[in-house]
């Protein structure tokens, strides 16, 4: 009887903790959540050629970052892994690195309001330095 009940706690315990991670929040809730204060470079990296650009001009950032910090991440029901992607993001504090997809922010995936793509798609489109 004791290992049945230890059995529900832990099952219990489990599942309390894997609800707390997936909530509705903003993009920017997510990177200061992973200690991302002042963002000094931003990379945007096309999923389907693999190029990617650099923002390094703190200018450009602020304004990558005003059009997508407000944008709510809301879990999806469906949490099965998938193979590929659009666009991947990555967050630069001179210590901290964020990584996240369009749809997928720590291996959790995300519908978002409004729709992140055409603003990142937009802003990549009208960048004009271009890495491989």
């Amino acid at each position: 009887m004791k290992k049945f009940l230890f059995l529900i706690l832990l099952v219990s315990l489990f599942l309390i903790s894997a609800c707390t991670n997936e909530k509705t929040q903003s993009l920017e809730a997510f990177y200061k959540e992973a200690k991302i204060e002042s963002i000094d470079k931003v990379i945007i990296q096309d999923g389907s050629t693999g190029a990617s650009k650099t923002i390094t001009k703190q200018e450009q950032i602020n304004e990558f970052v005003s059009l997508i910090k407000d944008i709510k991440f809301t879990p999806q029901e469906n949490q099965e892994k998938r193979v590929g992607w659009k666009y991947g993001i990555t967050l630069f504090d001179s210590k901290r690195v964020f990584k996240f997809t369009l749809s997928e922010i720590d291996d959790t995936y995300y519908d978002s309001n409004p729709d992140i793509y055409p603003i990142v798609e937009n802003y990549y489109k009208q960048l004009e330095i271009v890495e491989k």
